[in-house]
């Protein structure tokens, strides 16, 4: 990455020219009002969006941004982004904080270092989960996550996890939250105290249409992972590798398309998390191209790690060890281009950081068998490097998809609408990249609460050296800024159908054109 002309971002691919900047009308102003002043200025940057980038100035005022232009002068502030990047903070949309398991595990990060961890890997904002386990009610869930949300260094949502949906859950409890502004939530088609059948999901479903809210599931046949599970016991193959297989390829295909048929039934909106197989991914792809308002993300362990990483010497595989699993490096290809053509609106960490002690993995025992083994691993600072360097950097997506991937899509479809772009008006999230440096990963970089890193030892091309929240300075060329509890609930919109028409069947068509009949 040695070029060095400054009207040129450089990659592996080769230099992509910069347009000029089309100046809006905020920024036309700033460019003739000499006296129009700033906190701060972020200048001789190159500002990259979803859709282009150009080389340009940002003022910020009060946490927002409010002038954009080719050049302004002035700032309380001043800051040279020369040969840097200048995109929207990262949006992490899916990361499990402060969280207990359905086995009661707890996560080693709680809001503090999740959220210093995050900011770290670029991102200014994140929406964790919030889980209801069988008996709470959702207005307990939210109290709890509020409180425990509070130290965050970063501005906060929640997605529900729904695994109780009883009639006052539906009925009234959803309803509250929905206009609370938590308009997502999670449900899972596997795990015996999570699974809540395809009833279960067709009621949430409905709900969800009914206030605008979405729909996230984790998909696998849980029937199949069963009968996997009691053939290798049977065998005595209980150690981490054997974890890699129990969970088949199948199980998740088929449980993405039974999700999707379900979703189209109840004619809602679905975002299919952590899409792991070929399979999955062209049922999605089809899914879209028919016009189904189906959205889905994969992560950066299904594009990095192999199910050889969980055959390491001992129980070090149980440190790789996920739900779904990793699969093998013919899958890896598939993904990326999945990724590339837009089947994937983005690539999420599902940073589930359990450590490698009594505590985590090894709560059942150094030497237990694979089912007792917690699932999940850390990533939520290694996320956008990791995407950047074998992303952009590779020639495998341009910087604006890269944009899209980690920030914008995520703002557009879970309704965080003051984030996700660079643009007059909003949150002055922004995270400034050196597309040059090259660093190894290691866990002291990583600045979460755990003993180990899967990406330890990789070589990644790409460094967040600022960033901000609100235009406050978080994090700055290696250093913490941010303070404990600065960051603030966001408060989200409806799901953003825009596009995305829906299929529906024959039978709800009529269904709901007969009740709206009725009450006309």
């Amino acid at each position: 990455m040695g070029c060095r002309d400054a009207d040129a971002l450089v990659c592996a691919s080769g230099c992509q020219r910069v347009e000029k900047p089309r100046l809006n009308a905020a920024a036309q102003t700033a460019r003739e009002d000499p006296d129009m002043t700033f906190d701060t200025v972020i200048h001789d940057g190159t500002i990259v969006g979803a859709s282009g980038m150009f080389k340009g100035d940002i003022g910020i005022n009060e946490g927002r941004i409010t002038a954009i232009a080719e050049h302004l002068s002035g700032g309380t502030r001043r800051i040279d982004a020369g040969n840097r990047l200048v995109m929207p903070g990262g949006i992490e949309a899916h990361a499990h904080i402060a969280q207990e398991s359905a086995s009661g595990i707890m996560t080693a990060d709680d809001y503090l270092s999740g959220s210093i961890s995050a900011a770290f890997g670029g991102n200014s904002s994140f929406i964790p989960f919030a889980a209801q386990h069988r008996g709470q009610s959702i207005d307990d869930v939210i109290a709890t996550y509020d409180s425990r949300a509070a130290p965050s260094v970063i501005d906060y949502s929640f997605h529900l996890i729904v695994s109780d949906p009883s009639a006052e859950v539906l009925e009234d409890q959803l309803p509250r939250a929905f206009a609370r502004g938590i308009t997502s939530l999670k449900v899972f088609m596997t795990y015996d105290l999570l699974n809540i059948g395809d009833g279960g999901m067709l009621d949430i479903l409905s709900v969800a249409r009914a206030h605008g809210a979405l729909t996230m599931v984790h998909a696998e046949n849980n029937d199949m992972v069963g009968w996997m599970n009691r053939q290798l016991a049977a065998r005595g193959m209980t150690t981490p590798k054997y974890h890699a297989i129990s969970r088949p390829e199948l199980a998740e295909e088929e449980a993405i398309n039974r999700a999707i048929m379900l979703a189209q039934l109840a004619d809602a909106p679905l975002f299919v998390v952590h899409v792991s197989t070929a399979g999955g991914a062209e049922r999605v792809q089809r899914a879209r191209a028919q016009g189904a308002p189906v959205f889905a993300e994969t992560c950066p362990q299904y594009l990095a790690l192999t199910r050889d990483d969980l055959d390491r010497p001992g129980m070090e595989g149980a440190k790789f060890m996920c739900s779904p699993p990793v699969r093998d490096a013919a899958t890896q290809e598939v993904l990326w281009r999945h990724v590339r053509t837009g089947t994937f609106d983005s690539v999420s960490s599902d940073h589930a950081p359990y450590r490698y002690d009594e505590t985590g993995k090894l709560m059942n025992g150094a030497d237990a068998p694979y089912p007792k083994i917690a699932n999940g691993m850390p990533g939520i600072a290694a996320r956008l490097p990791f995407l950047f360097s074998e992303g952009v950097v590779r020639g495998r997506i341009t910087p604006e998809q890269f944009v899209a991937l980690s920030a914008t899509n995520a703002a557009r479809i879970f309704g965080v609408t003051q984030k996700g772009r660079i643009a007059p008006g909003l949150d002055a999230d922004i995270a400034i990249w050196n597309p040059e440096v090259t660093r190894r990963v290691t866990l002291a970089d990583q600045h979460d609460n755990m003993d180990y890193t899967p990406f330890e030892g990789m070589e990644l091309t790409g460094v967040p050296e600022i960033v901000m929240t609100r235009g406050q300075v978080i994090v700055e060329h290696g250093q913490l800024r941010g303070a404990e509890g600065q960051g603030r609930f966001i408060a989200r919109e409806r799901v953003d159908m825009r596009g995305r028409s829906g299929l529906g069947t024959k039978e709800t068509a009529l269904m709901h054109s007969d009740e709206a009949g009725a009450t006309s």
